[in-house]
């Protein structure tokens, strides 16, 4: 969830960091740091001519900023820098990254957990280390701290395969350390190498000429170099200005070839939007177009380049996520199921990993995330692959962790998404079951082909009318939102395919204006919900006409007999839509199967005005990160 940045090279080394950690703010966070080895002007004035500098503040980066340029350290060319998602320890500078050992002289950035840190700081503080902060990541430098007393006491004897003192004490380090974590080490004794190891959380490396860098996430590099390697589970990399080594536990040389990314900085930036999730609420349409071109062909055969016999033996899936890839998969077992005829589950991840249903034999399971990085979908994805079953990844980040746990993996071709509240991410996740049903549908022989080109067809459409609903509703939605501003609760009603729509809308006001939001199937309204009702709480009700259309209807009518505010996503020329709701969010009248992909659209826009018109920081709402990569 925290954001490492590292850099060894020529350039500002604060510089690179503060960019690189400012690409990575979306991964949520509240306090900031860097540490930087500087070349001093006048190396007579120390033993040393190069020392450790650490600057560290509470808050966004801005205040970090502030400090840097009040500093007057000497530049410097090699660095890591950090932001903070508060596990242990409260949000405040102590224990904000870098973490340091006793003399100060070795910093380290940590992502994740040391979940048997305190065992070892006690035995630590037993050796005379001196902690000054609640952290798990502060045992980390103390450790090789001790190791490389240990070393230099031994005439600094490593293995011959080694690279370096300080590489060997990192990697005696790590086989101590019990969790998941990434890791950044520099110290000033060995001010031409930075330390990086992967340990069930996310590190990539960039290489660039006569410089190479480091990070949580690649948009922390794509201003650099789009040249990257990913370092797998347990692996450790020696980055030098002119090289990256790449290693494993044991100490022996790798050999990984690089990727490259086909972003550019301009995927990462505005575009003239004030926000990224507006501008990503606008960039739905094109998200689907993309995923119709590269998985349908122009004769409607839809291919996501699953193995050859790979849905045949499948006689049910299970679906695992969090959050609303979650809510995705409640659509995904919606169409699975009724086009597919595929009994399907859908499980929260965290749920799954610690109570797994019973083990049938040709099952699928599918773990949906679209960072390819989230811990708890990760775990529940490596026991269903221990207990045999065969497993499909959907993720935005194929070169993503789930991409290797995976049996095969699909692509949800998004692109970069910068807001932590999903939007474009989530209406690609829905394009991917809509094919994958239409892929299983003509495996199983449960679809006719003339209802298999009905459906594609129908697919085509959709970025047209996902169009029209962004030109013509913002603006009115915009002013409706005002007055909301103040409310204190919401409810959203959905049936069928579009139950999960109103969760979706739920928690998409959650996440950015902290408003009070719960979404329910409509029809469950009179069995307790609907006790919250009262000229206070507004209603939003999902009516699309098909098979739930009246009941619906008749579901908000007794939310209005309570006095509620009704907002309906309804067609807008339904005369009994107009005598039911209170305003409507209008959208076109297509099949009921596709109207989640048009019904969310409306929603994410009224979450986004509500949460800009009190002033919210929509983009990193607080407490919240991007990518949970902690259990």
């Amino acid at each position: 969830m925290c954001g490492i940045v590292g850099y060894i090279g020529h350039r500002s080394a604060n510089e690179v960091l503060i960019s690189g950690l400012r690409k990575l703010e979306y991964r949520g966070y509240d306090s900031a740091g860097v540490a930087t080895i500087p070349l001093l002007d006048h190396p007579a004035d120390r033993p040393i001519d190069r020392y450790l500098h650490r600057v560290r503040a509470k808050g966004k980066l801005i205040q970090l900023e502030e400090k840097l340029k009040a500093d007057t350290a000497p530049q410097a060319s090699i660095g890591i820098g950090h932001t903070r998602w508060a596990t242990h320890g409260k949000p405040e500078e102590h224990n904000a990254h870098p973490h340091t050992n006793t003399m100060g002289n070795l910093a380290v950035v940590q992502n994740g957990i040391v979940e048997n840190y305190h065992i070892l700081r006690s035995e630590l503080k037993q050796l005379g280390h001196i902690f000054v902060s609640e952290t798990d990541t502060e045992v980390i430098p103390h450790m090789i701290a001790e190791f490389l007393t240990q070393l230099e006491k031994q005439g600094n004897m490593i293995p011959d395969k080694s690279p370096s003192v300080l590489f060997e004490a990192v990697r005696l380090t790590i086989a101590k350390l019990q969790g998941a974590y990434a890791i950044a080490v520099i110290h000033a004794d060995y001010p031409d190498e930075i330390v990086v190891v992967r340990q069930q959380a996310p590190l990539v490396i960039g290489i660039g000429k006569d410089e190479n860098f480091c990070a949580s996430d690649t948009p922390a590099l794509v201003a650099y170099t789009r040249t990257v390697i990913s370092l797998e589970n347990g692996e450790i990399a020696r980055l030098t200005r002119e090289s990256v080594q790449v290693y494993n536990s044991k100490g022996d040389r790798l050999r990984r070839a690089p990727q490259t990314l086909n972003w550019n900085p301009t995927m990462v930036e505005k575009q003239g939007f004030k926000h990224y999730m507006l501008k990503e609420i606008y960039e739905q349409p094109g998200v689907f177009r993309t995923g119709l071109a590269i998985y349908v062909s122009e004769t409607n055969k839809v291919d996501l380049g699953l193995p050859t016999g790979f849905i045949e033996p499948i006689e049910r899936v299970e679906i695992i996520a969090c959050g609303t890839s979650w809510h995705a998969s409640l659509v995904g077992k919606y169409l699975l199921e009724q086009l597919a005829g595929v009994p399907t589950s859908v499980q929260y991840a965290s749920e799954y990993r610690y109570s797994p249903p019973p083990s049938l034999k040709n099952t699928l399971v599918i773990g949906v995330t679209q960072s390819g990085e989230t811990a708890d979908t990760l775990a529940a994805l490596e026991l269903a692959k221990s207990r045999g079953d065969r497993c499909l990844g959907i993720t935005n980040r194929v070169e993503s962790s789930i991409g290797r746990i995976s049996d095969a993996v699909i692509d949800t071709q998004a692109g970069i998404e910068i807001g932590v509240a999903a939007t474009k991410t989530f209406v690609a996740q829905l394009l991917m079951f809509y094919l994958l049903a239409l892929e299983f549908g003509a495996a199983k022989g449960t679809l006719t082909e003339a209802r298999s080109q009905e459906l594609i067809e129908g697919l085509r459409q959709l970025p047209a009318y996902m169009e029209r609903i962004l030109e013509g509703q913002e603006r009115y939605i915009e002013d409706l939102s005002r007055q909301f501003t103040h409310t204190k609760d919401f409810i959203f009603l959905g049936r069928g395919i579009n139950f999960p729509i109103a969760l979706e809308g739920a928690l998409k006001l959650k996440e950015i204006s902290y408003i009070h939001a719960e979404g329910y199937p409509a029809g469950e309204m009179k069995h307790g919900p609907i006790a919250l009702l009262d000229e206070d709480v507004p209603v939003v009700a999902i009516a699309t006409p098909g098979s739930v259309y009246e009941k619906v209807l008749s579901n908000s009518q007794e939310a209005k007999a309570r006095d509620a505010k009704l907002i309906g996503v309804a067609p807008l020329d339904d005369p009994a839509a107009h005598e039911v709701f209170d305003y409507i969010l209008p959208i076109p009248v297509v099949d009921e199967i596709f109207s989640p992909i048009l019904t969310v659209i409306p929603l994410q826009l009224l979450s986004y005005h509500v949460a800009a018109h009190r002033g919210l920081d929509v983009d990193q709402p607080r407490n919240l990160a991007k990518s949970v990569t902690v259990e």
